[in-house]
C-alpha cells in the first residue's frame, strides 16, 4: 500500500467575496468576448439592408415580448435576460438613447428596487442618459 501524502500547509479557503468576484469577472469577460465576437462577425454571405434605428415606443418594444428580470435569477438568468433584451432591441431597431429606458421597463422586484435606488439620487432624466453598456456593467456589478 502506497504511503499517504501529508501536507504541512493547508490551501487557503476561498471567501464568499472572492468567489463573488471570480464569478463577476468571469461574466464580465464572457459578455465582453461575446460583444467583441458579434462586432467582428462578417455577414457577407447574404447582403441585406441595414435596419434604420429609430426611437421606438414602449408599446412596440413590449410587443416583441421581452422577458422580465427580478434580480434573483443569478448570473445565468442575467445573461439570458441580456441576450433576450438585445434580441428585442435588434428586432425593434431602437436607437441607443432609448434602450436603457426600455430595458428598465422589464425590471421587477429586487432589480426594480435597485434601479430606483440608482435613479433617485441623480434623477430619472440623468439616469436614462447612461449607455446600455454602462447599464449592463452596473447590473453585473450588483
Amino acid at each position: 500500500m502506497p504511503p499517504k501524502r501529508t501536507s504541512t500547509s493547508e490551501a487557503p479557503a476561498m471567501t464568499k467575496a472572492a468567489i463573488r468576484k471570480l464569478v463577476t469577472d468571469s461574466i464580465t469577460a464572457a459578455l465582453e468576448a461575446q460583444a467583441a465576437n458579434m462586432a467582428n462577425t462578417d455577414n457577407t454571405t447574404r447582403p441585406r439592408e441595414a435596419p434604420i434605428a429609430r426611437k421606438c415606443s414602449y408599446k412596440e418594444f413590449m410587443s416583441y415580448q421581452p422577458i422580465n428580470f427580478k434580480g434573483t435569477e443569478g448570473a445565468i438568468g442575467l445573461i439570458h435576460w441580456f441576450v433576450r433584451t438585445e434580441l428585442v432591441f435588434s428586432r425593434s431597431n431602437c436607437t441607443e438613447d432609448c434602450k436603457v429606458n426600455l430595458a428598465t421597463g422589464t425590471l421587477t422586484e429586487e432589480a426594480l428596487s435597485w434601479w430606483n435606488s440608482f435613479d433617485q439620487p441623480i434623477g430619472t432624466e440623468e439616469a436614462y442618459k447612461i449607455t446600455l453598456v454602462k447599464f449592463k456593467k452596473l447590473l453585473i456589478k450588483k
